[in-house]
């Protein structure tokens, strides 16, 4: 069916949970999904399906950055019919209202990626959330008394900035910088499906604040919590 996802038509639900981290997906699978069973293990990408609330929910990793990600997202919409996508990951704040252990609603990304330049040439497309389901993300991190930023993020090629282009981005409202959305969103575009990023903040650029493995993981239930819920209430 495809080339990097090893799986049978219908193994995969039409909601799914994008971590980057395969290992992440394995936790989501473990933790909060029953009956999870693996669809997946070509080039160590895993991934799950299983039952949250009675819902059947996918999880599956995606690998670093955006070409990582494109390919395992297209395979997603086009060749298993994933309707809704919600990737769960971590980014760097600069913004100084934004703190470390806050949660980013993305409801745009900005990017310096080629990928962009070979779809558009000289054009320039604002890619960017599902409303509807933006919205359901806001309120139900309200109701579960989590702290969510609802701002753009940029997802950059560059991991090493030496140049410091973050500050470009932040002068214009940039919340959060990562590495996957704007190619989630463009992809969602594409193949008219829905997606959303929830992003938590592991690290702030501008203060050097940092957090530890054990808040990490804290936080990342947070942000698993919602994207859950958020599908659980379709």
């Amino acid at each position: 069916m495809s080339t990097h996802i090893n799986a049978n038509k219908g193994d995969i639900a039409e909601s799914i949970l994008l971590p980057g981290d395969p290992l992440r997906a394995k936790f989501i699978a473990e933790n909060f999904l029953e009956n999870a069973k693996c669809y997946n293990e070509v080039r160590g990408m895993l991934g799950f399906t299983g039952l949250y609330k009675g819902k059947r929910v996918s999880v599956q990793g995606t690998g670093m950055g955006q070409p990582s990600l494109s390919i395992y997202v297209q395979e997603l919409f086009q060749f298993y019919d994933v309707q809704k996508a919600i990737r769960v990951g971590t980014c760097g704040s600069v913004n100084l209202d934004i703190h470390v252990k806050d949660v980013i609603l993305a409801n745009g990304a900005c990017s310096d990626s080629s990928l962009q330049n070979q779809r558009f040439g000289y054009l320039h497309y604002s890619p960017v959330a599902d409303f509807e389901t933006l919205e359901k993300a806001y309120n139900m991190a309200k109701k579960n008394g989590i702290n969510a930023k609802v701002v753009p993020c940029a997802s950059s090629d560059r991991f090493y900035d030496e140049n410091e282009n973050w500050k470009i981005w932040q002068k214009y409202g940039v919340g959060g910088i990562e590495m996957e959305t704007a190619e989630l969103y463009t992809l969602a575009a594409q193949f008219n499906r829905k997606a959303l990023s929830i992003l938590t903040v592991s690290d702030h650029i501008i203060t050097g604040e940092s957090t530890s493995s054990e808040e990490r993981q804290k936080t990342f239930k947070d942000m698993v919590i919602i994207a859950l819920e958020t599908i659980g209430t379709d």
